[in-house]
């Protein structure tokens, strides 16, 4: 369908949506003189803000949002970390950084935090962790995260865990990989980990063990809801296409 038609029905769905819930009529005038910038307007300004306190509500603004402006989030963290270089924003603009696949950069900043009182802080090694990851240096992910343990021994994060057993499999340590990963496979909320140790015995030419786990996958995603489903589509997708093959 061409796109000025689409556009013209995207108008007219506008114009009725403010006169069926009361709006301000300026908006009909905005909508039909501008019609694509007034339709993002409108949604932005007056549809989104309105199913913003449900789950389903703030994911759509989100996604809308990064479409109109990117690098907004990016862009305040980096001018808070201009105003005060304080451990906080540091952190901010690591995250933001890593977000963005701006791997060498989250890494350096998540460094620069780890000093003083924050030598050991457990979140910030974790974010250091997966920088390391992402540029290949899987050496350092392991030592960061042995240290993590041993200087927060009561630490506990599921996330952190799959990105252990992940980089023992790249470091070719097959065995504590299996057992780390086994571990997860009987706790890790959602089919990541689970997806991961299937791709792993497969691997390992453990082809039907892993296809059982392929399938345990998909038979979960069948019997929950569509939430469950949304949030973790990727997974079950490449789950079934595994089956397939």
């Amino acid at each position: 369908m061409p796109f000025f038609i689409l556009s013209i029905l995207m108008q007219v769905a506008l114009v009725v949506h403010i006169i069926k819930t009361g709006r301000d009529t300026k908006w009909v005038w905005i909508v039909v003189m501008l019609p694509l910038a007034g339709s993002i307007a409108y949604l932005l300004l007056e549809v989104l803000p309105d199913v913003s306190n449900t789950r389903a509500g703030r994911a759509a603004g989100k996604k809308v949002k990064s479409v109109v402006n990117p690098n907004k989030d990016i862009n305040q963290a980096t001018k808070q970390f201009a105003i005060s270089d304080t451990v906080e924003n540091s952190m901010n603009l690591a995250q933001e950084c890593f977000n963005k696949g701006l791997f060498s950069d989250a890494k350096s900043l998540y460094e620069k935090c780890l000093k003083g009182a924050h030598v050991g802080d457990a979140h910030l090694m974790f974010g250091l962790a997966r920088s390391f990851f992402e540029l290949g240096e899987y050496l350092d992910v392991k030592a960061t995260l042995d240290s993590l343990i041993d200087i927060n021994p009561e630490y506990k994060n599921a996330d952190a865990h799959l990105l252990y057993a992940r980089t023992l499999e790249k470091l070719n340590e097959v065995a504590a990989a299996l057992e780390e990963y086994e571990a997860l496979h009987g706790y890790f909320p959602g089919p990541e980990a689970s997806y991961y140790f299937a791709t792993f015995l497969k691997k390992q030419n453990q082809n039907e063990k892993a296809k059982a786990v392929f399938q345990q996958i998909v038979d979960t995603a069948s019997n929950s809801g569509k939430h469950y489903n949304s949030m973790h589509k990727e997974y079950v997708k490449d789950s079934k296409r595994e089956l397939s093959l």
